[in-house]
């Protein structure tokens, strides 16, 4: 199995590289599922809003798929790889931006990460609880080994970028080696 997976992936490493994409990229969804659904940890917005390139990149990474097996243009694979290769470096610099406002290395959002509102003040204070944020982007709910969520997307992020550009450059390759043949 092992075997024909690395003949398969030196055979066709755009294939292999979409297919690499997917199954990490519903991985990671999966755990950040888990982490939120099973475990009780809800999401900040930053972290909701890091999951938007794992949407754009997984059905992308399928369709990738899809159009190797009916002989799409080399081109549009190429082009396709780069594009998830785009929203992986795009989100890993969201994920680093996130996991620096964890640690406190720069500020983050007001929305999630500003101080708690005074609601000692005039007002509604019905207004004000119902406008107050709980999940905090600016605290780390969960850490394993000094990384947390944020700082693991950013690993997986990257090791996605460069799987998407590893695969977009072996499609580039072969539609020129196809050209000049």
């Amino acid at each position: 199995m092992v075997a024909s997976t690395l003949s398969f992936a030196r055979r066709e490493p755009p294939a292999a590289a979409a297919m690499a994409i997917a199954v990490i990229g519903i991985a990671t969804i999966l755990g950040a599922y888990y982490f939120q659904y099973v475990l009780g940890y809800p999401p900040c917005p930053l972290c909701l809003e890091q999951r938007v390139a794992y949407y754009v990149a997984i059905p992308l990474a399928a369709m990738i798929l899809l159009g190797l097996s009916v002989n799409s243009s080399r081109k549009v694979i190429a082009l396709a790889l780069f594009a998830i290769a785009c929203a992986m470096l795009w989100n890993t610099a969201l994920a680093t931006y996130h996991s620096g406002v964890e640690w406190g290395w720069w500020p983050g959002p007001t929305d999630c990460s500003g101080p708690i509102p005074s609601y000692s003040g005039g007002g509604s204070l019905l207004d004000k609880i119902n406008s107050t944020r709980v999940v905090r982007c600016d605290e780390a709910a969960w850490r394993f080994l000094g990384l947390s969520l944020a700082g693991y997307n950013v690993l997986i992020s990257l090791a996605l970028a460069m799987i998407a550009l590893l695969g977009a450059a072996a499609a580039w390759k072969s539609r020129n080696e196809a050209s000049q043949a």
